[in-house]
């Protein structure tokens, strides 16, 4: 493999998924509400400035609670979707890469991120090892993650690494600030986003060549996108172009080998156009067809876990044989220009 990548040519298994999302409380009923194309989208408590209501996506937990205790309640139900029947030693032996809202996002409910962690381990009564972090980096942040997670299992052996990501779009302040950047769909706006919610975690470990089917993480890239969306500058998507150039170089493949792809786009054009536009620049294969898979459609605009509620309907989809292909190629960005591609490979048992 190219020595060009983020850090270098270490796959990584993607062993369990946990979600929660307005669709379903756990990853199997949320994978299989997203392969129906069932949503549930209602109206909520917000309105736009025309006094109209704003659709939206909200989780419905056992208990009304709202704000930071949610977010928290959520996480930790998607981590222990992750953990069940692990022991106690082998959960505070792994690290957990805790990905939030970029800091800077208005209506962000977790003021203190340390604090948050605290929260969340107190909330499961587990204290994870010491070279845990926070990646407060929005939709990229789950890519960031996993390159984090790959540096640590194969720089310092770690048998296993959690990551876990939660947000909220549905903020009184979050939501005033999209729809005052066109952001939102509203009455007076149909080329924006449906807010959502949720929760989700990912348990990585070390590749097994004997283990039985796995889903591996191959390639990992990242660019910046000088014309992003709130910019006036013509988009040329340099910066996903270099992020999928990366990604593909990182998994020393080329772009034949994609099947479909799945992106973070979850509504208005610019995505749409950006993902098309980059992919455009690189692919040169001859293909009858080419998915273009976007979970957003089902469980809204949900900010940070979108990367891992991606990746988790791609090893449902892997593992119940619905996937268009055994490699796909996934791809998030920020409205700042951050973007981030992944490159997947579902590996058959017995090592092939």
């Amino acid at each position: 493999m190219s020595a060009d990548g983020p850090v270098g040519a270490v796959p990584i298994a993607i062993a369990r998924a946990g979600l929660v999302t307005g669709v379903g409380l756990d990853a199997a009923s949320t994978c299989a509400a997203i392969r129906g194309a069932i949503d549930n989208f209602q109206q909520t408590g917000f309105r736009d400035t025309a006094g109209e209501w704003l659709m939206g996506c909200e989780v419905s937990l056992p208990a009304a609670w709202r704000g930071e205790k949610k977010l928290l309640k959520m996480a930790a139900l998607s981590v222990s979707q992750c953990l069940a029947g692990l022991d106690r030693v082998d959960c505070e032996a792994m690290p957990l890469l805790l990905c939030l809202p970029e800091a800077e996002r208005p209506g962000r409910l977790v003021p203190d991120d340390a604090r948050f962690f605290a929260a969340l381990e107190d909330e499961l009564g587990l204290r994870f090892h010491e070279r845990s972090a926070l990646v407060a980096q929005g939709h990229v942040s789950v890519a960031v993650a996993l390159l984090q997670a790959r540096q640590l299992i194969a720089g310092l052996r770690m048998p296993r690494v959690l990551v876990v990501a939660a947000d909220s779009m549905l903020s009184g302040a979050t939501l005033a600030d999209c729809e005052a950047r066109d952001r939102l769909l509203t009455s007076e706006n149909s080329d924006g986003f449906i807010p959502g919610e949720g929760a989700a975690a990912l348990l990585v470990q070390p590749v097994n060549a004997q283990a039985g089917p796995q889903l591996l993480c191959r390639g990992l890239g990242f660019g910046l996108e000088h014309a992003h969306i709130d910019s006036e500058e013509p988009l040329r998507a340099d910066g996903l172009t270099e992020a999928i150039r990366q990604s593909l170089r990182d998994a020393d493949c080329g772009e034949g080998i994609l099947d479909f792809k799945i992106i973070d786009a979850s509504g208005g054009q610019y995505a749409f156009k950006e993902a098309t536009l980059a992919f455009g620049r690189l692919d040169r294969t001859k293909r009858s067809e080419f998915d273009v898979w976007h979970p957003a459609d089902c469980i809204g605009e949900v900010g940070a876990p979108i990367g891992a509620v991606m990746i988790a309907v791609l090893k449902a989809a892997s593992e119940k044989a619905y996937a268009r292909g055994a490699n796909a190629l996934l791809h998030l960005g920020n409205d700042d220009g951050r973007r981030a591609a992944m490159v997947f490979s579902w590996q058959a048992g017995d090592g092939g």
